[in-house]
């Protein structure tokens, strides 16, 4: 059994656990919405896609140690595909890449630093990539101009949105004790 003081303690692991299933339930509704928000209102998908930020953020408000992020995508992929199975490796490869680029953003400073500027600015860089490989893969060049705009706008700034739901929910669960010794 893991010392209380380990990096993934048992702890580390059940509370990764608990925000990967409660966070993989919404990531299996947002895997539900996205065809048909992208046959419809596909400017909306940034919305729907940058829910997926929220296991890594609140786990690393949460906790606040090392690869926690990657861990909680992991599981919450794990859970959102048991809702939609079709999607498995399109969960696992969304969480890999969030959850690596979240890490990666602790990794630079050292995890020693845990502003909510950090969060944001992983939030952003989430944005962009959504942003520009959806925008290809879609093809939103054949939408009308303003719905183009809307759509890049939108998937910078859902991750963003999403980060700071992610960012509240760390915080009450941190004041409710989740992280006591």
């Amino acid at each position: 059994m893991s010392s209380p003081s380990s990096a993934l303690s048992t702890r580390v692991l059940l509370v990764c656990a608990a925000i990967g299933v409660a966070t993989g339930m919404l990531g299996g509704v947002a895997g539900w919405v996205t065809v048909p928000v992208i046959a419809g209102p596909a400017f909306l998908y940034g919305l729907v896609l940058g829910s997926h930020v929220l296991p890594g953020i609140i786990a690393q408000e949460v906790l606040r140690r090392p690869l926690v992020a990657l861990i909680t995508h992991v599981v919450a992929a794990l859970i959102a595909s048991a809702f939609n199975p079709a999607w498995t490796m399109r969960f696992l490869g969304t969480a890999l890449l969030f959850g690596a680029i979240q890490e990666g953003a602790a990794a630079l400073t050292r995890y020693r630093s845990w502003g909510a500027w950090r969060f944001f600015i992983s939030a952003a860089v989430i944005g962009v990539i959504v942003a520009v490989v959806v925008y290809l893969a879609v093809d939103l060049s054949v939408r009308p101009t303003w719905e183009q705009i809307a759509y890049l706008v939108i998937a910078v700034l859902g991750p963003v949105a999403w980060t700071a739901v992610g960012l509240s929910i760390g915080s009450a669960l941190t004041r409710a004790g989740v992280t006591r010794r």
